[in-house]
């Protein structure tokens, strides 16, 4: 039997923190309380005093690459990075080579992750304009959601039909993830820079080709769709301070049909940062300005703003080196995200019994995942220990994504993840990820 017992631990769960004890037998939590003595000799014990235990990560919202791009990343190693960077769960993304938007290669998927997975994980179903059929198919238990790009982030898998996208939203009892950003307003916009640069637009137009105009008039029009259909509708990766009028904190999360995320890079950079960062920040939507990152997390603490997720999606460095017309939109976030948001607890912007409800319990509830999410008994022991006071520098040596760059290179954490645990399983320990393939595939309580 795998029996740990966490001591003197800071436990952070459901808005409240209190020090105390936790043991772990075999992949679940078993007991709770101020203090726990040993039963048995046969037992891992963990002193964790002065260290925060919180619920494992739950990132609704990553790009592993794998099948077909694998060269940028995989599903073995960007897992590895997830779990040293505290995020147990995660749920991936369509838009891999060939695209999953059959079952067929929607299960290839799973199949993979069964083997070389360090996380749990789970795969989104891609929507085209002609596979209904196929997205109706999707088995409700035992996948996330079905995923739209409303702009060409990716190329083909955009889908621009509007009846295609009624029937879809009026079909499907499944949770609807959304890319918002409207490609007729892009398109526009580039044409404009293109007039005035040729080929050699700045990468400091990012944010004014893709505008906040282009992501309003898209998730406008996705919130106006899922309220005529009744539709359960999640929009990924708000940034903009214009859609923030477009949700609401008036009813508890369990009620609201429209749900929407934040990701970490649209909480920390801003438009002045391209001049420095250059493509390295280069994503889809584009960073924004510090207008609208003060009202990102305005809206983040204020309850509009459900979930902060990572949009990790990675690119080699040759492929970012590139000019800002050909280099690619994205970058690796899923290693530093929990500690780039202690980091803004240090910096006084949140509370971190406000962190672990957005990206432990929140993604839990909008997705209904089966016991995880929560540190409670019964419950799947994916768990954290963060130490608040253990500062380190992130460089290329301790960059874990097949990529081997960070947007955070250079930059000191005040705060250092110390364990983590998948299923009762101890992944990660003194900076190192043990060689244990721990992750499940997620099931849905729906």
């Amino acid at each position: 039997m795998n029996r740990i017992l966490i001591k003197n631990a800071k436990i952070v769960n459901e808005g409240s923190i209190f020090e105390g004890d936790l043991l772990i037998e075999n992949d679940l939590i078993v007991e709770i309380s101020d203090s726990i003595s040993l039963k048995s000799s046969n037992c891992i014990v963990i002193d964790a005093e002065g260290s925060y235990l919180m619920p494992g990560a739950i990132d609704d919202q990553v790009h592993f690459r794998e099948p077909g791009l694998t060269h940028k990343g995989d599903i073995e190693s960007e897992s590895r990075a997830a779990v040293a960077g505290g995020i147990t769960s995660f749920i991936e993304q369509p838009n891999t080579v060939p695209n999953a938007v059959t079952q067929e290669i929607l299960e290839e998927k799973y199949q993979i992750a069964s083997k070389k997975s360090y996380a749990n994980y789970s795969f989104m179903m891609g929507a085209t304009n002609d596979n209904l059929e196929e997205v109706l198919k999707t088995n409700p238990k035992n996948v996330a959601g079905i995923k739209i790009f409303l702009g060409s982030s990716t190329g083909n898998m955009l889908v621009d039909n509007e009846a295609t996208l009624e029937k879809i939203f009026s079909s499907t009892p499944l949770l609807i993830a959304v890319h918002c950003e409207d490609e007729t307003t892009i398109q526009n916009n580039l044409e404009k820079y293109k007039e005035e640069y040729g080929e050699d637009v700045p990468v400091t137009a990012h944010h004014l080709i893709r505008s906040a105009e282009a992501c309003y008039i898209s998730s406008s029009k996705a919130i106006a769709l899922a309220k005529k259909t009744g539709a359960r509708l999640h929009i990924f990766h708000l940034s903009t301070a214009k859609e923030m009028e477009l949700f609401t904190n008036k009813i508890p999360l369990e009620e609201k049909k429209i749900t929407a995320e934040v990701c970490v890079h649209h909480l920390w950079f801003t438009d002045e940062d391209y001049k420095t960062k250059g493509n390295l920040i280069k994503w889809n939507p584009a960073v924004k300005t510090a207008d609208d990152r003060k009202a990102l997390w305005e809206a983040l603490l204020d309850g509009r703003i459900d979930v902060i997720a990572t949009d990790h999606a990675p690119h080699t460095k040759e492929e970012k080196k590139q000019s800002y017309l050909k280099a690619p939109s994205g970058g690796p976030l899923v290693q530093h995200a929990v500690v780039a948001m202690f980091e803004a607890h240090h910096q006084g912007k949140i509370s971190i019994e406000k962190i672990v409800e957005k990206m432990c319990h929140n993604p839990a509830k909008i997705f209904k995942i089966e016991k995880r999410g929560f540190i409670k008994e019964g419950f799947y022991a994916d768990l954290v220990i963060v130490n608040p006071g253990l500062p380190w520098s992130v460089n290329a040596d301790n960059i874990l994504s097949k990529c081997k760059w960070s947007p955070f290179e250079g930059y000191t954490f005040k705060s250092r993840i110390t364990h983590t645990f998948v299923n009762g399983q101890l992944v990660y320990n003194s900076f190192k990820v043990k060689n244990v393939h721990a992750g499940k595939r997620l099931l849905f309580d729906r």
